[in-house]
């Protein structure tokens, strides 16, 4: 049930209205007019759902072993014997059985709890059995099983959901120890016209030709204010030999062409004053993307820093965080036939299994490289990359993730406030290195002094100061077993979250995410506020509930909020190695306690 009061917050800021509820998307080929007659409308809750890679297996059999991808050959020993609900730490797809809890589960507990969801793509199983080999008819078959799903459990209570296309989704699909490859073509191609189709209820009818060419598109989550940003990053993935890999010589390469969409939907989102969530299915790290596709994307996610929230990405199934860094990016070697130094670049460790192992050592190696030396941090040089883990049980455990995001307060106005960088010339870092006596052998230049197109950054922004619609933190939540049955499933407990734990109780002597300034504006939000809750008190476990913890096992980060200044002294506490016990924390959240890592 929606309870009037979640919403009271914004009326009492005399900012927001009925108008922000959040939106119902339009259906290809149903006029706008008609979009209320069809979806409920709701009052904004301050929260969302990013899921990503359930790969549900039409194949999959329970009893069966690991080694045939659980459709075959069934195990002496009980214990490597795929269940109902998958095989955890394993290299099998998630039966039906999973993806269908899952999703039910969502939709019974956190749907009158979130605003819209973010879907980050491979909907399709793997090609992980050679006497099953995939077809193009088969993926598109689960991608349409998923999205009625997804109508039913989501769409049909009015809740926008993105989704974007996954390297999964796509055909052909190779992925062996000697070869990766992902095959799609330049839009407009069977891809694209398909999930046009399937996706129906999700693509907003402005977008659909846009859609039809490329697989990416933009929905306005809360119209004028928050939108969402969906990215085919098909066209970026180096894995794709099919493209041109955003070649500068080559303007009608299909990732070229996407950027330079990108851009025009990021100046125009800023034109309006919102702000924007960027979404998509492969993490943009520079050994996932081609190099000159990786320098794109970078410069823009930091030249539109004051617009930008965050970047939420799936396909590592792993639990992890990056920074990009416009000092390194601009550092980098570009030649294709170069391997990206690992101490400087982040690389997609978890491509192998010999690799994924390397995945936490090689962040660390990248935090402390990025801030060794630096005594003064230019946060103009860096936007967060969010990693979510997948639904699916290969190789670790299926979550999910919610977050919560500030409803009150002023909105920004970009440029319109001290701070916001607009000339080079005001922007002391292109004349002082990074503040630091050792800069790790890196010549004083950045993306930002080599760009010729106004910096949008500012320290006021909501991606770098808690104020309205900035990121307040995230609770995850997983399966840590998946031993059932039908009648008794499994159950999905908080794994952690971010949020410091006074955060949780924000009525109790703090109101979350406020900026008011006089005792009588802190007063009043107080009073209206002290009924919402980050998370929800019925979703957290008991040890939570009382308002007067300070500390708890499932609160190690103890963020403030999600702001790029917070993401920066997360990375560098865990670059010491003094922190050992956080390190510790990371590394078990990433691999979800499995002795496998990887």
């Amino acid at each position: 049930m929606v309870h009037r009061h979640h919403f009271v917050l914004l009326l009492a800021c005399n900012l927001l209205s009925d108008a922000f509820a959040a939106p119902s998307q339009v259906p290809l080929g149903v006029s706008v007019a008609d979009v209320d007659s069809l979806r409920p409308r709701r009052k904004l809750q301050g929260r969302f759902l990013h899921i990503t890679d359930m790969h549900p297996d039409p194949h999959y059999r329970v009893g069966m072993s690991e080694k045939s991808a659980c459709h075959r050959r069934k195990p002496r020993k009980a214990k490597e014997r795929s269940g109902e609900f998958g095989l955890a730490y394993s290299d099998c797809d998630s039966p039906f059985a999973l993806t269908n809890y899952t999703l039910d589960y969502i939709g019974k507990e956190w749907t009158s709890d979130i605003d819209f969801v973010v879907w980050t793509g491979d909907s399709a199983r793997h090609d992980n059995d050679r006497k099953l080999p995939r077809t193009t008819k088969e993926i598109y078959e689960l991608n349409r099983a998923v999205a009625r799903k997804m109508e039913a459990v989501f769409s049909s209570k009015g809740i926008p959901v993105i989704p974007s296309i996954g390297n999964n989704d796509v055909w052909p699909h190779v992925s062996t120890l000697q070869l990766r490859l992902n095959i799609m073509m330049p839009g407009p191609n069977d891809v694209t016209f398909e999930f046009s189709a399937i996706w129906r209820t999700f693509v907003p009818f402005p977008s659909y030709q846009v859609f039809q060419r490329g697989g990416y598109y933009s929905v306005e989550v809360i119209p004028n204010a928050l939108a969402v940003i969906s990215l085919n990053t098909m066209y970026f993935y180096g894995s794709n030999k099919a493209v041109g890999g955003c070649e500068a010589r080559d303007s009608e390469d299909p990732g070229n062409l996407q950027l330079d969409w990108l851009e025009v939907q990021l100046t125009m989102f800023r034109s309006k004053g919102m702000q924007v969530w960027i979404s998509g299915h492969v993490p943009p790290s520079a050994s996932n993307y081609f190099p000159d596709c990786h320098v794109r994307y970078v410069e823009l996610a930091l030249r539109f820093q004051d617009t930008i929230l965050g970047h939420l990405f799936g396909h590592m199934n792993a639990d992890h965080f990056f920074l990009l860094d416009g000092q390194v990016t601009a550092n980098a070697p570009t030649n294709r036939s170069v391997d990206l130094h690992e101490d400087t670049i982040l690389h997609d460790t978890i491509t192998t299994k010999k690799k994924k192992k390397d995945l936490y050592g090689s962040l660390l190696k990248d935090f402390a490289h990025m801030l060794k030396g630096v005594k003064k941090v230019d946060h103009d040089n860096y936007a967060v990359v969010n990693v979510a883990p997948s639904v699916v049980p290969n190789p670790y455990l299926p979550s999910f993730r919610i977050f919560s995001y500030n409803l009150s307060g002023p909105a920004y106005l970009p440029g319109d406030e001290d701070g916001s960088v607009e000339a080079l010339e005001e922007t002391p870092s292109c004349n002082g290195g990074g503040g630091g006596d050792d800069d790790a052998g890196f010549e004083n230049v950045s993306l930002k002094c080599q760009s010729v197109k106004p910096w949008n950054s500012s320290p006021n922004s909501p991606s770098r100061r808690n104020r309205l619609w900035s990121p307040l933190g995230y609770a995850q939540y997983y399966l840590p077993n998946l031993t059932g049955t039908a009648k008794h499933p499994p159950k999905y407990k908080l794994e952690y979250l971010t949020y410091v734990p006074s955060a949780l109780h924000p009525g109790r002597g703090r109101v979350a995410g406020s900026e008011a300034e006089t005792e009588t504006e802190a007063g009043a939000e107080a009073a209206v506020a002290k009924e919402w809750r980050p998370i929800p008190l019925r979703h957290l476990p008991k040890s939570l509930r009382n308002s007067t913890v300070v500390k708890s096992k499932y609160a190690p980060y103890g963020m403030e909020d999600l702001t790029i200044p917070s993401w920066l002294a997360l990375a560098r506490r865990l670059s010491r190695p003094k922190h050992e016990k956080l390190r510790r924390r990371f590394k078990k959240y990433m691999y979800m306690g499995s002795a496998r890592e990887g």
